[in-house]
């Protein structure tokens, strides 16, 4: 048995009109990581980044770090196996039945998304946690967490796979 961990988040909004703000694609991007090690592994480089005295923002975000702290990064994750899957959505070609219900879209996004990132997730006797951004307002995410849910019980590999769901910051 390995213990596989899937970190996915998503960009985009659930706005399908074609006014300023809304945005053109849904896209769900995921890594699919074999062990915890790389994980474990940024989490020492941060560790050391803070005995070097270099200041992090609030979270470790490869986005709003110095190119140095970056390169340090990355040169750890290459020792690392991962895989990096997106689905990228034109919301201007979604059904129109999926358009007007969020979560059902949302939904149908993440099942589109394991349906081909799968392949790179567990065998029957493998476990798998997956991790989620949270998503919408708080009275909303009960319903986004049971799609998520819905779609990895669909999607996964072999119906006896034993799986985790964390959403956001459970």
């Amino acid at each position: 048995m390995v213990r596989r961990a899937v970190f996915v988040d998503e960009a985009g909004n659930f706005d399908f009109s074609r006014s300023p703000g809304a945005s053109r694609y849904f896209i769900l991007a995921s890594v699919t990581l074999k062990s915890y090690a790389p994980g474990n592994a940024l989490m020492e480089l941060r560790r050391e980044l803070a005995w070097e005295g270099i200041e992090l923002g609030g979270q470790f975000r490869a986005t709003e770090e110095r190119q140095a702290v970056r390169d340090r990064a990355f040169a750890v994750l290459a020792d690392h196996d991962f895989r990096i899957d997106a689905t990228i959505i034109d919301k201007a070609k979604t059904p129109p039945h999926l358009r007007p219900d969020n979560a059902r879209f949302y939904k149908s996004a993440w099942y589109l998304h394991l349906q081909y990132a799968a392949s790179a997730i567990p065998s029957e006797n493998d476990e798998l946690l997956v991790v989620a951004a949270s998503v919408g307002t708080h009275r909303e995410q009960a319903v986004f967490r049971q799609a998520t849910e819905d779609a990895v019980r669909a999607s996964a590999p072999c119906p006896v796979v034993r799986y985790r769901l964390l959403v956001g910051s459970e």
